[in-house]
């Protein structure tokens, strides 16, 4: 194996012999057995969690349910059908969409078009639904970088050459997402783009350079901020303001804790019963432990851990650069989402509005989520033609 210089990573991939044959083969049915999974999964818990509220807000119990249905109807025939498209197709398409991405955050800032909701401007309306952009801009950032990352190959060692350019299209588009506000996608973009960039063979020490020059830059965007601060003040001490800045995430530990081991039965929690606000979108995972119980909570993570293991192997199969980068930058997002989610119901990070990818109430994340779902099918389709699968520590193999 071809060894990189100090402080870069040698890819797993680097043994594989470079060829342009290539074997259709049938979709991996692992990955869309277990993206079906959650989404039911989500469809229950959905339905479970927002039943009364609905009922008493919109006289219909099965109000979110329905869009939920509608949403995952959608999200699985756009799914269906990039799972047929030649992923090579997005590297093309990666500069126009971007630009597209940028226009739309735009957009979402100007009072007449974009939408205001709890404090936040993220969503454009489109006659009978609205959108979120920001939601979107996160997979189009995936696709831009790993044709950036293509373009560049051994480059990214550099910084000046390398790293840096991405950084700048990242911030801008960070930029814009802070502006709604929106902080939690800006933590997803950038925990997704170093990891793009260290798997890519990125120097080590320009990434942990990186990561201390945006340690001032978060605190001040937390401490300039006084909803952020106040957010930060309650993850330090939740049970201090019990009832009032704490209310969200104490009872979200009372919900892990009223479930024990094996829950208190489905449809039988108390929590959705008002005292946990968004227990059908941000902190669906906690009604899931308070009615399924630790069990139940463990076997989503185990899920979620089996999606990004077989996301690394359909990407370490790709037949080109560009399909390794994509697949392993879209196992990234959705898995580091699923680790950011689960790090603030469980109070181990400050809440952050996140959902839960497929189990979360919400249109604009679960159509994209499985978008990205059907260009992995894409590239798990699309194989080395034969020949040894060497990849480091048998990652290949079946």
């Amino acid at each position: 194996m071809a060894h990189r210089s100090a402080g870069t990573l040698s890819l797993p991939w680097s043994q594989t012999s470079q060829r342009t044959g290539k074997q259709r083969v049938v979709a991996d049915h692992a990955l869309l057995a277990v993206t079906m999974i959650l989404a039911l999964v989500g469809l229950v818990m959905v339905f479970s969690a927002s039943a009364i509220v609905a009922g008493n807000r919109f006289q219909d119990p099965g109000f979110f349910l329905k869009r939920q249905v509608a949403w995952l109807g959608v999200g699985f025939l756009l799914m269906q059908l990039t799972s047929r498209i030649d992923y090579t197709l997005w590297k093309k398409l990666s500069i126009p969409m971007l630009a597209c991405m940028l226009l739309l955050l735009v957009m979402v800032l100007v009072p007449s078009l974009g939408v205001a909701a709890k404090g936040a401007r993220r969503w454009l309306p489109m006659g009978l639904f609205s959108v979120q952009p920001a939601e979107m801009v996160k997979l189009v950032a995936v696709i831009y970088m790993a044709a950036y990352l293509t373009r560049k190959g051994d480059k990214i060692t550099l910084f000046r050459e390398g790293l840096l350019p991405a950084l700048i299209v990242m911030g801008l588009l960070s930029g814009l997402v802070l502006l709604e506000p929106d902080l939690g996608t800006v933590v997803v973009l950038g925990l997704v783009t170093v990891g793009m960039c260290f798997l890519a063979g990125a120097r080590v020490s320009h990434l942990l350079a990186l990561g201390l020059c945006a340690i001032p830059v978060v605190l001040a965007l937390v401490l300039g901020s006084s909803y952020r601060r106040q957010r930060l003040m309650t993850f330090l001490a939740p049970w201090k303001d019990a009832s009032d800045a704490g209310f969200q995430i104490t009872q979200s530990f009372l919900a892990f804790g009223s479930g024990g081991p094996f829950g208190v039965g489905l449809g039988e929690g108390k929590q959705k019963l008002y005292f946990l606000p968004e227990a059908h979108t941000d902190f669906v995972l906690a009604l899931v432990g308070e009615e399924l119980g630790f069990i139940g909570t463990a076997i989503v993570i185990l899920l979620f851990v089996f999606f990004v293991w077989r996301g690394f192997q359909i990407a370490a199969r790709a037949r080109v650069p560009f399909g390794r980068y994509l697949g392993m930058g879209i196992t990234l997002l959705i898995g580091g989402q699923a680790l950011v989610n689960a790090g603030v119901v469980t109070g181990l990070l400050p809440t952050k509005g996140l959902t839960l990818p497929f189990v979360s109430y919400g249109g604009s994340s679960l159509v994209v989520s499985l978008i990205g779902v059907g260009i992995l099918l894409s590239i798990s389709r699309d194989r080395h033609a034969g020949g040894p699968r060497g990849g480091r520590g048998g990652l290949d193999h079946e």
